[in-house]
């Protein structure tokens, strides 16, 4: 069946929804344009889940919010400058954009809104045919001026001007080229490929949040690593994330069978596999991803090549917790984030030696406090991080991971491990030793947790005999 005719129940569906028909007879009662355009008729042709309502007027945003206050519950003047006004309505977010043909300068940050006239000219201007088709409302006509609905069916993404002019206008565009890469499972045609190759640089005109925010909707897809290698094979993730192209650089004994860059992206997939499984139903978990992601990029900087032709690379955890830090920074992500990222890489390793050397309950206690509030990701990046295609190996790491799991999982029924703190809090030292608030009630705090932490609770009584012990040896 042609993609359209498969369509027409789906399209038919989203035009009789209460929040879009309400919309279409205010406008249409005006004397405006309006159509369905981009991701709702994109994903309907693809038979994706629609979870945008967007639309396109011949009215300008003033006209447009004036027509929509009295259908709207609630209306957001947040993009009325680019001619989008959002609005609720039936319970629904709409999103009303008045038919646009951007003007771009070279050295500009962002492009110029100019208003346009046309439907044709304004889905001309777009960044992926996919992307420009229309549907008219009411009457259900599709404009598709650019040959959106053949590259559709054939998976295939398009420009609808040359790929070289789409791509030095809009150089966001390109990261949107990845994104869509792994959204929809297109590939990129050779014309959008050479084009990304020969503009890489231009992406370094586009602001750290517009980077990140593609870097982020790529990795909360079902499946980055297509859309990553394509950043990566045209040059353009050394322009936003090269320490992910350094990593094909490197290569180690435990992964002597792939490079450190194709285990990378084995991990993510590894613990995104592992994510849907643990926390089912949840929204995709980017900080998990960017961790998988970067873990291993401490690699190139502590690669050093020992007797008999050993590479080590001793600290690349501390290493590459300091380097993502930096570069989730650079990309302006939240702090919180860039705190996650960071503590996920420098623990990655920890696990690492637990079947065969054995642990203490001090030492699992340690692991659980220092991986704080991190733990549950924690417990995914480490296995995600055994990509051995040694099966024996593979399964003694998986059991010895349960066993630890399940070590946690008792000593918190009996200890409340997930909020570890001395037997006594500061306020008690102080009034155990008669001290007041310095360095010394910093230190005894600190020997009570080392106690904790070895011996597990004491209760307040053992603990102040102890502490007094210790402060009569200290103080002689």
């Amino acid at each position: 069946m042609h993609p359209v005719a498969a369509a027409v129940p789906r399209l038919t569906a989203l035009a009789e929804r209460d929040s879009v028909r309400r919309v279409v007879e205010a406008f249409e009662s005006a004397g405006h344009e309006i159509a369905l355009v981009g991701g709702p008729v994109r994903d309907a042709l693809l038979d994706r889940a629609v979870t945008d309502l967007d639309l396109t007027t011949s009215a300008l945003p003033d006209e447009s919010a004036r027509v929509l206050k009295p259908v709207a519950s609630a209306m957001w003047d947040v993009g009325r400058a680019f001619g989008t006004i959002a609005v609720r309505v039936a319970g629904d977010s709409v999103e009303v954009t008045t038919y646009r043909r951007d003007e771009y300068v070279p050295s500009s940050r962002k492009p110029e809104v100019v208003f346009g006239d046309t439907l044709d000219g304004d889905l001309k201007r777009r960044d992926f045919t996919v992307n420009a088709i229309a549907v008219r409302l009411p009457s259900l006509a599709i404009v598709d001026p650019t040959g959106g609905i053949a590259a559709a069916a054939d998976r295939r993404l398009t420009t609808p001007s040359p790929a070289v002019e789409s791509f030095d206008e809009d150089p966001l565009r390109m990261l949107r080229a990845a994104r869509f890469t792994s959204q929809l499972g297109f590939r990129l045609d050779d014309e959008g490929r050479r084009a990304m190759t020969s503009l890489a640089e231009r992406i370094d005109v586009v602001s750290p949040e517009r980077i990140r925010d593609e870097l982020v909707k790529l990795l909360a897809t079902d499946d980055p690593v297509p859309g990553l290698e394509l950043l990566v094979d045209t040059g353009l993730a050394d322009r936003v994330l090269p320490e992910l192209p350094a990593l094909r650089l490197t290569r180690d004994r435990e992964h002597r069978h792939k490079d450190v860059y194709r285990h990378s992206l084995t991990v993510l997939q590894q613990a995104i596999e592992l994510e849907h499984e643990r926390f089912p139903g949840q929204a995709p978990d980017v900080v998990l991803r960017t961790a998988a992601l970067l873990h291993d990029i401490g690699k190139p900087a502590t690669r050093r090549l020992e007797g008999g032709g050993v590479v080590t690379f001793h600290h690349h955890d501390v290493v590459g917790a300091k380097l993502a830090r930096k570069r989730l920074k650079a990309l302006r992500f939240p702090n919180a984030e860039v705190d996650a990222v960071a503590r996920l890489i420098e623990l990655h390793q920890r696990f690492f030696g637990y079947g065969e050397a054995g642990w203490s309950d001090s030492a699992v206690r340690r692991y659980v406090r220092d991986a704080g509030d991190q733990l549950a990701r924690l417990h995914v990046l480490t296995r995600a991080d055994v990509t051995t295609r040694n099966v024996r190996k593979a399964e003694y790491l998986a059991f010895a991971y349960d066993d630890l799991e399940d070590r946690i999982a008792q000593l918190s029924e009996q200890e409340e491990l997930d909020a570890i703190r001395p037997d006594l809090d500061g306020e008690a030292i102080m009034r155990v030793l008669g001290l007041r608030p310095g360095p010394d009630v910093g230190a005894a705090y600190r020997f009570l947790l080392e106690l904790r932490m070895e011996e597990g609770p004491l209760g307040e009584d053992e603990a102040t005999r102890r502490l007094r012990e210790w402060w009569a040896e200290r103080s002689s």
